[in-house]
């Protein structure tokens, strides 16, 4: 048999059949019959061609007889193949045969090798055909269910028998997909093009600064856009929080600064719809505040509960809030302060950071620095991961699969939500011993990992290997927490004790659409935060 392409390693016979399997698909069929013809190929293999008209002739012995003579056939596909024949034959026996054809057919089935299984199944059948309307079906009815029955029996036998649905697509995805899993700065939405292999170039990510956002007097510890990437907020040791407008031009404007918290803000969280954000003051309490306004809507918590984390459900009408006190635990609120669920007890110890998995499936809470408790919210079924290392953050990826935890170690590991690793997946080069540094997943379908770092830069990954693709030099200081906007792929802000948030983007960028722009190679200060001061680190939590 003839091979072909680069390297021989395709058979000519089946690249045709796929080929024409492919126009028939799409529904040239006088092309298909064409190439069938013209390269002496059928789309469908001798054995199951003679099945098949067996099958719309009606003649049981035959189908029988095909389904044994097929060779390579495992007695599992041959079992099941041989049901499908015989519930269609069961079917028309009930409504057009006697009493003495289904004894027939009863022995027929039964003098066959077929796994009991299947047998039981038949005899089902045979009891429920009374509410199968065979009343109401006439020859014409039958016939349809003799054709519906071929692509059934094509699904069931394996190839070369029967080809696989629409192989010549799943061939051309599966290079697709290989070719996106070999490009390391893939982050496009985009359809990519047959007509060429896919790269994407490192010109299109976010490598250099576009703006430097100078709203705050004092370091910025926490950053986050918004769900549908049209805003960002930032909050910082000044006891402030900042609400930027993403505008088209991809420039950042000041929207609203919030000014009512009495300590330094740890932590912000967006409601799912976006209207509404939380701010968490360190060892203080947390407050709602509204978006379009810019007014606060609610304060939750006094001097007795110490508000660590929070978190909201996918309905914006529910939040979670972990408290650093072991015996508060977890509250779950509406946005009127009134409580509709807590869990505390012995069993719960201090509270260092919490998520809800985006489709509200689980709650993720870090406890005790080194334990991570997932709970399923419906079943409340828990499993838990542990850590050897002190986990200092924790984040969860937009498909709700994968979690990424800062450990002190100078670490970031992924595990998978659903419990089934043994073992996560980590990440290493940047800086982290002694403070809480926050990481984030971003880009095309989450493929990247990015996070701050000790040593003032940022650090990036894809997440398919632990060596980072990009180290990002601009802060003086160093860089708390990252976040990549969810709807611009292009576009990754940072969070510095230099008291700046710095918006990162591709280097070919328009000079219009840039602000304060430094580029990539610049040099990075070098001085370093030495000294400790009263910011947060993870032992406070």
């Amino acid at each position: 048999m003839e091979n072909i392409g680069f390297s021989g390693r395709i058979k000519r016979n089946e690249f045709v059949r796929i080929i024409v399997q492919c126009l028939y698909s799409l529904g040239y069929c006088d092309s298909a019959a064409c190439l069938e013809s013209e390269a002496c190929v059928s789309c469908k293999s001798r054995d199951f061609e003679l099945l098949e008209a067996h099958i719309l002739n009606g003649n049981l012995d035959s189908c029988i007889m095909s389904l044994e003579n097929i060779n390579g056939l495992s007695e599992e596909s041959r079992s099941s193949a041989l049901c499908l024949v015989f519930e269609q034959f069961l079917l028309e026996c009930r409504k057009y045969g006697t009493f003495l054809d289904l004894e027939l057919l009863r022995k027929k089935v039964l003098a066959l090798n077929m796994r009991k299984e299947e047998i039981h199944k038949l005899a089902y059948e045979l009891l429920s055909f009374g509410d199968f309307g065979l009343e109401y079906m006439d020859y014409c009815a039958v016939d349809e269910l003799r054709k519906k029955l071929i692509p059934s029996l094509e699904k069931l036998l394996p190839p070369p028998i029967t080809l696989p649905e629409r192989r010549l697509e799943s061939l051309l995805e599966l290079a697709i997909c290989g070719q996106i899993d070999r490009c390391t700065y893939h982050s496009s939405a985009e359809n990519m093009s047959l007509y060429r292999d896919h790269h994407c170039n490192r010109d299109q990510f976010p490598t250099v600064t576009i703006q430097i956002l100078n709203g705050h007097r004092d370091e910025v510890w926490f950053i986050q856009f918004s769900n549908n990437g049209e805003f960002l907020a930032s909050a910082s040791k000044d006891h402030t929080a900042i609400i930027w407008k993403v505008e088209d031009d991809d420039r950042l404007t000041l929207k609203h600064k919030l000014c009512s918290h009495k300590n330094p803000i740890s932590l912000l969280s967006w409601s799912p719809d976006d209207s509404m954000l939380l701010t968490c003051g360190n060892l203080e309490v947390l407050k709602l505040w509204d978006v379009e306004t810019g007014s606060c809507k609610h304060t939750f918590g006094d001097n007795s509960f110490i508000i660590s984390s929070c978190a909201w459900f996918p309905d914006s009408r529910r939040l979670v809030c972990g408290s650093s006190d072991p015996k508060k635990g977890i509250y779950m609120w509406d946005c009127e302060g009134n409580e509709i669920k807590a869990w505390r007890g012995v069993r719960m110890p201090k509270v260092l950071d919490l998520a809800v998995t985006p489709d509200g499936g689980n709650l993720v809470t870090v406890l005790s620095y080194k334990e991570i408790r997932i709970l399923n919210t419906s079943t409340n079924v828990e499993h838990v991961i542990s850590e050897d290392r002190a986990i200092t953050s924790l984040s969860v990826s937009g498909d709700s699969m994968y979690l990424l935890v800062n450990l002190n170690s100078q670490e970031i590991h992924l595990w998978d939500i659903a419990g089934t690793w043994t073992e996560p997946l980590k990440y290493k080069g940047h800086k982290q011993k002694e403070y809480v540094i926050r990481s984030c997943f971003g880009g095309y379908e989450s493929m990247f990992i990015a996070s701050g770092s000790e040593d003032n830069q940022v650090y990036i990954w894809n997440r398919r290997s632990s060596i980072p693709i990009e180290i990002l030099s601009g802060h003086s200081k160093m860089v708390n927490c990252v976040s990549w906007n969810p709807k611009r792929p292009q576009m990754l802000a940072s969070a510095s004790d230099d008291k700046t948030v710095r918006v990162w983007g591709p280097s070919k960028q328009s000079p219009s659409n840039s602000c304060n722009s430094i580029p990539r190679d610049s040099k990075r200060s070098q001085h370093r935060h030495m000294k400790l001061k009263e910011k947060k680190t993870f032992q406070e939590f």
